[in-house]
C-alpha cells in the first residue's frame, strides 16, 4: 500500500530543505524578540531574491553576523561592512548590510522600551491572524496591516522593511497563519 503524502501549500516545490522549512518552521508563532529580529533582517536580505537562496545561506549569515546579536551589530562600522562585503557565504549588498546595523540600533530601542516581541505581536492583537486561503493565488503579497506595520518600523528607524517584506515575515513568524486551508499545517497551527 502506498503511503499517503500530506497535502502542503505548494510554494516550496520539491527541494527537501524547503519542504522541511515549510513543515517545521514557516508559520510557527515566534515569540522570541531576537529571533523575530533575525528573521526580519533575513527577509530584508531576501528582497529581490527567492527565499530558498536565503535559507541555504542562513547558517553563513548567522556566522557572519555573530549569531544576529543586535548588541554587537549595533556598534559595527565601515570596517565590518567591508568585511561582510567580502564574505561570499552571504548576500553581499552594501545597503542591506548597512540596514542590518541600523536595524540593530532600532531594535535595541524598541526592546528597551517595550520588548520587540510585544511590539510585534501587538500589531495582531497578541495572537496569530487566522486566514483561510484556498489557493496560493488568494494570498496577498501585502495587506493594510503590513503597510501600517512597515510604516511604523520605518518611523522607528528600520530599513528594508517594506509592506511586502513585512507581510512575508509575518507569515514566516506565525503572526499570520497563511498556510492554505488544504495544507496539513493550517489546522495544526490554528490549534496552537
Amino acid at each position: 500500500m502506498t503511503e499517503k503524502l500530506p497535502i502542503r501549500c505548494g510554494w516550496h516545490g520539491e527541494d527537501p530543505e524547503y519542504v522541511r522549512y515549510h513543515d517545521e518552521e514557516w508559520g510557527v508563532p515566534e515569540w522570541d524578540s531576537r529571533v523575530l529580529w533575525e528573521k526580519l533582517v533575513l527577509d530584508g536580505f531576501q528582497a529581490g531574491l527567492s527565499w530558498i537562496t536565503i535559507l541555504r545561506k542562513r547558517d553563513n549569515f548567522r556566522e557572519a553576523f555573530q549569531g544576529f546579536n543586535p548588541e554587537v551589530i549595533a556598534n559595527w562600522g565601515e570596517e565590518d561592512v567591508q568585511r561582510l562585503l567580502k564574505n561570499e557565504g552571504i548576500i553581499r549588498h552594501r545597503g542591506k548590510i548597512e540596514a542590518t546595523i541600523t536595524n540593530a540600533q532600532a531594535y535595541l530601542k524598541i526592546e528597551a522600551a517595550e520588548g520587540f516581541s510585544d511590539y510585534c505581536w501587538n500589531f495582531v492583537g497578541g495572537a496569530p491572524l487566522q486566514n483561510s486561503w484556498g489557493s496560493l493565488a488568494d494570498v496577498p503579497p501585502q495587506t493594510a496591516l503590513s503597510q501600517k506595520f512597515s510604516k511604523n518600523l520605518k518611523e522607528r528607524g528600520f530599513k528594508f522593511c517594506g509592506p511586502t517584506i513585512v507581510y512575508a515575515w509575518m507569515e514566516a513568524c506565525g503572526l499570520a497563519n497563511d498556510h492554505l486551508t488544504t495544507c496539513f499545517r493550517h489546522e495544526e497551527l490554528r490549534a496552537k
